[in-house]
């Protein structure tokens, strides 16, 4: 088990009727409560890091620190770079050590996003790197418009052509989904989802699941859907875990009780998630 190809792992999502956590991560404790769940669930999970914050934590850092706990976990577990903007970034990712990168080339024009994404999709492969796209407008939950407005979700048509001429691996699709919390409740496009998911060939992706209804979430996995991204949630809860320990020992300035009491909370947050993406009940 252990260190597994993210291409893999949604693919036997998607043959098993499972959606695949993919939890946003920061430092040590985040991977860690992350992985522990899915070892309690005995289910595979996928550690992600937004290369945004290597202001943070640098990008090899934070790979080779996921990729050794996957190796030693006794579920499959896949280590991915999320959000790539740019070449560059993508090309960073790979050169630190990331097993699978997502290129977001989703606010450029059709043929500009096909360039890019062909272009980093050619370049990991040298270096046996899975690679993810975007295609369609996940923007800003706070931005109505963003979840509202269906000019800016995922063409279907579109959806096969860029597939089969970018070569990607995953793709991450919009739907009424976006980043961040949401401004109103979101009700995603089931019909497109299913004709999405008869039309492409590959995995698909769901950003921005912080905030999406249990049962929404739970039907766009029954529709065939095999990763989603979970990272404004896990964060909060986090923070919360924190907080009530802090609580709880009476501000006594105990900054290892804090860490390790918190560990709990945070596994417990990321198992409700993992059994809510699993409807089928499928374990290893």
């Amino acid at each position: 088990m252990s260190l597994v190809k993210v291409n893999e792992l949604l693919q036997h999502a998607t043959e098993h009727h499972y959606g695949v956590a993919a939890m946003n991560t920061i430092n040590y404790e985040t991977i860690k409560c992350a992985i522990a769940a899915a070892e309690n669930e005995h289910v595979p999970i996928i550690i992600q890091f937004y290369p945004g914050f290597d202001r943070y934590i640098p990008l090899n850092f934070i790979s080779y620190m996921a990729k050794d706990l996957a190796r030693k976990a006794s579920v499959p577990v896949a280590v991915h770079l999320d959000h790539s903007a740019s070449y560059e970034i993508a090309m960073s990712g790979i050169r630190d050590g990331f097993p699978s990168v997502m290129v977001d080339g989703s606010a450029l024009p059709f043929e500009e996003n096909v360039a890019l994404t062909a272009q980093v999709v050619r370049a990991a492969a040298v270096f046996d790197v899975d690679v993810e796209a975007e295609l369609g407008h996940v923007g800003v939950g706070m931005n109505l418009e963003d979840i509202s407005n269906s000019d800016l979700f995922t063409n279907v048509d579109q959806a096969v052509e860029f597939v089969e001429r970018t070569g990607c691996g995953s793709l991450a699709i919009a739907v009424g989904n976006a980043h961040g919390d949401y401004v109103r409740e979101p009700n995603l496009d089931f019909d497109r989802i299913r004709e999405l998911r008869r039309a492409v060939s590959v995995p698909l992706v769901l950003h921005g699941c912080s905030g999406i209804p249990d049962e929404q979430m739970q039907e766009a996995v029954n529709l065939g859907m095999s990763k989603f991204n979970i990272a404004t949630e896990y964060f909060a809860a986090a923070y919360g875990a924190y907080d009530n320990v802090i609580q709880a020992t009476g501000h006594n300035r105990n900054g290892v009780a804090m860490y390790l009491g918190a560990q709990k909370e945070m596994v417990e947050f990321v198992t409700s998630k993992i059994r809510l993406l699993n409807p089928n009940k499928f374990t290893l």
